[in-house]
């Protein structure tokens, strides 16, 4: 458990910085290298970055206490004394190559400096050079070269670092989603600090107000982003330093306040501990206090009445209105892993005892709610077909009165006689047939689907491979908004129109989700076959976000290039398939209990309703 010093006083505001605490453990692989030949100069507190052999400021560490948080969500480097200030070393080694041997690459400072040389070297080909590299090196080569450092400690990953794109727009900022598949691909190549500081740090984020035109979200929310800034200090002249400045939501487009961050948080957290065997870190007062602090705003009681998560249009990877609002089974997916992560966290203190209840209870309903109503397949879409309306009871078969001219002319030829899959959404008279995947895989991680249900959705996978997969993996959703649907559903949104972006565009990113399915279920060469497709043209396209068309033969209309969580994405699913034990990391085995209690509980039975013995005075 923690010591007294590190905990969260976040009443007072004084938040400690990661950095100022041993940010390393015996015996592992450090990412701290990757800020290399770091150094102080003359002038006090500077610290500067040797780059090109020249030397860049990367900050200033000032005396006004150790990573202090100020307004609006503003972490900024700075000390309180003078044996705390950032120490930052030489780097030795980055990932067993010396700084001398990676010196033709330079990383960048805050996500956008120095990192235009990497894509000048004639192993990738974009000068004309003969001189070739794997597919593999090359994906390494570029997602060190996304690394972000703060105070000299790398922190996370920038979302894309496309040197000719003129659009930045917040592609430039450290994305707690994007990072994911980035931080996996470290974890298990052994570098291990920069996770850890990366959930440190969003960590000292969580805590502080953000507003939208006046209004406060709940306490406990985590930011979408988060940009390292360098600001001059008017107190000195040309003296600067390092300000960590947090997006959630009030400067997006949409200005929609990100659901799934705080649960990505979560499962990364845990995914740490099991890789790495650090469990210090989960242990933490701080770290505790936030987790709860996460569950509690997802766990709080509302109006409404199912046990799923009910969130707003364009809170999570799909953050453009794509009618995705109410209880989306991405959201859904993740709620349910984010809970089991985080009952194996916590910490059996007399303060959690409530929250486990609360959080076990959810675990029970939330379970059966999503297997028994959100899933599909052709015995199912037969029972909806001969639904009856307007049931009015507690024994109704149509609960939700859905009407059976709600399924869609796609769906009849598409369902395979063999396979299914969980739907979208599921709203009173509305259900989304879509089919989405990455709730459908998370939900196969998760083990929120049931073994059954899990080889259905591979099985729909295999079968409908030329409409999900094509010729690059693989559909964000499907089918696509056409017509005049797309209008009405999107608002005539241009970047979302049909088999584009997340109206049915192709994501590569989706992949290392794909492989950690496939190997849970032990049939990896569903994720070897697009893992083939990928390498393909991945690398000749130069790593684009999203490809468009219904077979997935264009990049995309307004895809970035060298987009972060594409080519990570790549690297993690490789490495899953060299080794597929590593996947556990992610993998949530079925609980017995919670089968038991599922069963005990049994949600089936009829209902009677209650009768009040004592009268109410009113």
């Amino acid at each position: 458990m923690a010591t007294s010093k590190t905990v969260l006083q976040v009443l007072s505001g004084g938040l400690p910085c990661p950095h100022r605490f041993d940010l390393s453990f015996g015996g592992l692989n450090s990412v701290l290298s990757i800020c290399s030949d770091v150094k102080r100069r003359k002038n006090r507190g500077l610290v500067y970055k040797k780059l090109n052999n020249g030397m860049r400021l990367l900050g200033k560490c000032r005396s006004r206490g150790v990573g202090a948080v100020t307004s609006r969500g503003k972490v900024k480097c700075i000390d309180r004394w003078e044996s705390m200030r950032c120490k930052c070393q030489k780097a030795e080694s980055f990932g067993g190559a010396t700084a001398n041997e990676w010196s033709p690459v330079s990383l960048p400072v805050n996500g956008v400096h120095g990192a235009t040389n990497i894509f000048e070297r004639g192993s990738f080909a974009l000068k004309g050079n003969e001189e070739t590299q794997s597919i593999e090196e090359e994906a390494w080569d570029l997602l060190r070269a996304s690394v972000v450092c703060y105070c000299g400690n790398p922190i996370g990953t920038i979302a894309a670092n496309d040197p000719n794109s003129t659009s930045i727009l917040n592609y430039d900022q450290v994305f707690i989603r994007d990072f994911i598949p980035s931080g996996i691909a470290f974890l298990l190549k052994g570098e291990y600090d920069i996770v850890r500081n990366f959930i440190l740090y969003t960590l000292q984020l969580q805590s502080w107000e953000k507003t939208m035109d006046c209004y406060s979200p709940g306490q406990g929310l985590m930011p979408a982003s988060f940009k390292v800034r360098t600001v001059p200090l008017d107190s000195e002249d040309s003296a600067t330093e390092e300000v960590l400045d947090a997006d959630f939501g009030e400067a997006a487009i949409g200005r929609v306040a990100p659901v799934d961050s705080g649960l990505w948080w979560i499962i990364l957290l845990r995914a740490y501990g099991k890789c790495s065997g650090d469990l210090s870190v989960q242990e933490r007062v701080d770290v505790q206090t936030g987790m709860k602090m996460i569950l509690r705003l997802c766990l709080a009681d509302g109006f409404d009445m199912f046990p799923t998560l009910l969130v707003t249009d364009g809170s999570c990877m799909i953050d453009r209105r794509m009618g995705i609002h109410g209880h989306p089974l991405e959201i859904e997916a993740l709620f349910y892993s984010a809970l089991l992560c985080a009952r194996e966290m916590l910490a059996p203190e007399d303060g959690s005892a409530d929250l486990i209840r609360a959080l076990n209870n959810r675990l029970v309903a939330l379970s059966f709610h999503i297997r028994e109503y959100y899933w599909i397949d052709l015995k199912k879409l037969n029972e909806i077909y001969r639904y009856t309306t307007e049931e009015y009871s507690y024994d109704a078969v149509n609960k939700f009165n859905i009407y059976p001219d709600q399924i869609p002319p796609w769906l009849v030829e598409f369902m395979p006689n063999k396979g299914g899959y969980l739907i979208g959404n599921l709203q009173p008279a509305h259900m989304d047939f879509r089919f989405f995947t990455l709730g459908n895989l998370w939900s196969i991680v998760s083990s929120l689907a049931t073994l059954d249900q899990s080889h259905a959705i591979l099985d729909l996978i295999e079968a409908k491979w030329a409409e999900l997969v094509a010729e690059m993996p693989i559909k964000i959703c499907y089918p696509a908004l056409e017509g005049q649907e797309w209008r009405i559903v999107t608002g005539s949104d241009p970047k979302n129109t049909a088999w584009s972006y997340h109206n049915g565009g192709s994501w590569p990113t989706l992949l290392w989700q794909l492989t950690v399915a496939c190997i849970k279920m032990n049939r990896p060469e569903i994720a070897e076959r697009a893992v083939q497709l990928v390498e393909r043209r991945i690398s000749r396209d130069k790593w684009p976000e999203y490809y468009d068309t219904k077979r997935a033969r264009f990049i995309g209309k307004q895809a970035h290039l060298f987009q972060t969580w594409s080519i990570s994405g790549y690297l993690v699913a490789k490495l899953f398939l060299a080794n597929p034990s590593a996947a556990k990391i992610f993998v949530n085995e079925e609980d017995p209990e919670l089968v038991n209690a599922l069963i005990s509980a049994n949600p089936r039975r009829k209902r009677a309703r209650k009768i009040f013995k004592q009268p109410f005075i009113v």
